[in-house]
Formats: C-alpha cells, structure tokens, sequence
C-alpha cells in the first residue's frame, strides 16, 4: 500500500507541474429583473470538510452604474459562506468549508432603474483557490525563510497529500456505495421470492376455494 501511494504520488506531482498555467474563469453576465436565467450564472465547485477556499470575483463597472451585481456563495448542506451585494472591482471572500460537498458561487445582474444602461453586462473573472493554493505562500516563505525553489515544492507535496486523501475519500464512498448496492440487491432478491411465494399461495388457495365452491353445488 505504501508503494501505491508513493507511485501516486510521484504521477500527481508530475501531473501538477504540467499543469502549472491555469487561468481564471471569465464570463459576462447580462442585466436584468434578477428572476431570469440570463441575469443569473453559478457556477459550481466540490471541497472536502474544513478546507481553505478562497473565492477572487474581479468585475468591471462600478457602483451606480444602473446595475447592482450579487454574489452568493453556500453549499449543497445549506451552509453558508458569504452574500456580498452590489460589488464592482476586487471582492475576495475567505471562508474554511463545514461539509464535504459541492458548493456555487452565484452571480446575480439587477437593473436598478436609476439610469438608462447602453450596454447592460457585467464581465466577471472568476478565481477559485481551494487548499494549498488558497495558502498565501509568499507569508509562509517570509515566516519560515525558505527559498523559492524550497516554497514551491512545499506547495506541490501539499497539493498532492490533498489529492491523496481526495482519492482515499472517493475510494471509500466507492465501498460504501457497493455495499449499499450489495444490500439492495439482496432487499430485492427477497422481495421476489417473497411476492413469488404469495402467488403460489394465492393461486392454490384460489384452487381449493374454487374446488369447495363447485362441490358444493354438486357440479363436480
């Protein structure tokens, strides 16, 4: 087992330095009454219990602009972790997750009507950091005088204990939905024996009621 995970190890770490260059999510985002599907974009994301998650939403426009965009940010157990309305610029939310689940962050464009908007879209660049690169490692470099090459590995073996225990969890919710399978199955099996000897029963005794009825009419 130790050698699996040093093998899985190594592979994701390799994988992690290929992906090195990822960029943030932008989409643009229309006005309108808020009760639209146009005016309204989430977009989801899965994080393990108590990690570190921070969410960097830059949008263009401003404040009084003649639209209003909000942001909403909770979890599929119905925790949740910020509403900030009306932003425009930098709005950085830092919570630590209280379940193991996906969560969305929301956006919604509202038309205010103070003024007349010729153009009535928002541009949004999303950035989702979640563990190890929601640290702030230039801190950790400072605090700890480390050298770049030295914080950039710490970050990379964290990243890859992270996707370690992803895999472990995953690996046990697999188990835990075979033996829930396993134990459906075998409801199931029961369930149609059971009917199938409640048909038989039926039957003979539907025989014997018949039989009883006509003998007691003498016509057989």
């Amino acid at each position: 087992m130790a050698r699996v995970r040093s093998v899985l190890q190594n592979v994701c770490s390799a994988l992690l330095l290929l992906a090195v260059g990822t960029s943030a999510l932008k989409f643009d985002i229309q006005a309108g009454s808020g009760h639209d599907s146009l005016s309204r974009r989430c977009i989801r994301n899965f994080v393990a219990k108590d990690m570190l998650v921070v969410v960097t939403a830059i949008v263009d426009g401003y404040k009084g602009d003649g639209m209003q965009l909000n942001m909403h940010i909770m979890d599929a157990a119905g925790n949740e972790y910020g509403k900030p309305k009306d932003i425009a610029g930098e709005q950085r939310t830092v919570f630590t997750s209280h379940a193991d689940a996906a969560f969305d962050v929301c956006f919604e464009n509202i038309l205010t009507g103070n003024k007349y908007v010729q153009n009535p879209n928002r541009h949004v660049e999303l950035d989702i950091d979640i563990g190890a690169d929601a640290k702030d490692w230039a801190a950790v470099q400072a605090s700890e005088k480390l050298k770049p090459v030295e914080t950039e590995l710490r970050r990379i073996e964290e990243m890859v204990g992270e996707i370690v225990s992803e895999m472990d969890y995953l690996r046990t919710r697999e188990q835990k939905l075979r033996d829930t399978n396993e134990s459906t199955n075998n409801r199931v099996k029961w369930f149609g024996f059971l009917t199938t000897f409640l048909l038989v029963g039926l039957w003979a005794w539907q025989i014997m009621y018949l039989r009883a009825y006509f003998r007691s009419k003498h016509l057989i």
